[in-house]
């Protein structure tokens, strides 16, 4: 049965915080808020916690999975970036844009791409997310919440709760997040494809 916080938009009551990244620590599988819909997200090392978001999904092993980032720093130490992607990536962050790009040694093979080898990755504008991982002080591995079948992402905590009791462990509410997922641009061959336009202008890599 998943564990329900609510926590303010603005202002996140830092011991709610707390608790809910104490959880992610011990192994837990959260849903949480972003600046483009509901996410699922689970620690970097929690092997479990990735297989339960493949399986609430129904990915295949060619899903890119998002590495949720707190700052550029951190974003940095996870893929590899030369010196054009760097300025187009650091000018549109944070925001709505997931970029994929090669991923370094940090970033566990089962989250890899398999031929590719490369990751998501993205800065979220988001204040209650970036708490989150201000707090945990790594990446939140993590996939937006669209379940099998459905083409719109579910936007609502209580929702969440109500249809995935039985396979979260925690579902974080800030209030309404949107409905559009990011935009997605695929750095791994030079120059940028855009895999996904969404929330994120997609013009500016066009």
């Amino acid at each position: 049965m998943a564990k329900y916080f609510d926590v303010h938009p603005e202002s996140p009551q830092p011991r709610t915080i707390g608790t809910v990244v104490a959880s992610l620590r011990s192994g837990a599988l959260i849903a949480y808020p972003t600046d483009s819909c509901f996410a699922l997200g689970c620690q970097l090392d929690n092997r479990d916690g990735l297989e339960r978001i493949r399986s609430i999904r129904r990915l295949d092993e060619r899903h890119h999975f998002t590495l949720m980032c707190v700052d550029f720093a951190q974003l940095g130490q996870f893929v590899q970036l030369d010196n054009n992607v760097f300025r187009a990536v650091k000018a549109a962050t944070p925001g709505s844009y997931t970029f994929i790009l090669p991923a370094t040694k940090e970033v566990p093979r089962r989250l890899l791409h398999p031929k590719k080898k490369t990751v998501g990755v993205r800065i979220p504008d988001h204040t209650v997310t970036r708490a989150l991982l201000a707090e945990l002080g790594e990446p939140l591995v993590s996939s937006t919440l669209v379940l099998p079948g459905e083409d719109e992402p579910m936007t609502q905590g209580w929702e969440i709760k109500e249809r995935l009791d039985h396979v979260l462990d925690a579902v974080v509410d800030s209030g309404d997040c949107g409905t559009e997922p990011t935009t997605v641009i695929d750095f791994s061959g030079g120059g940028p494809e855009i895999v996904r336009r969404g929330a994120g202008d997609p013009t500016r890599f066009e």
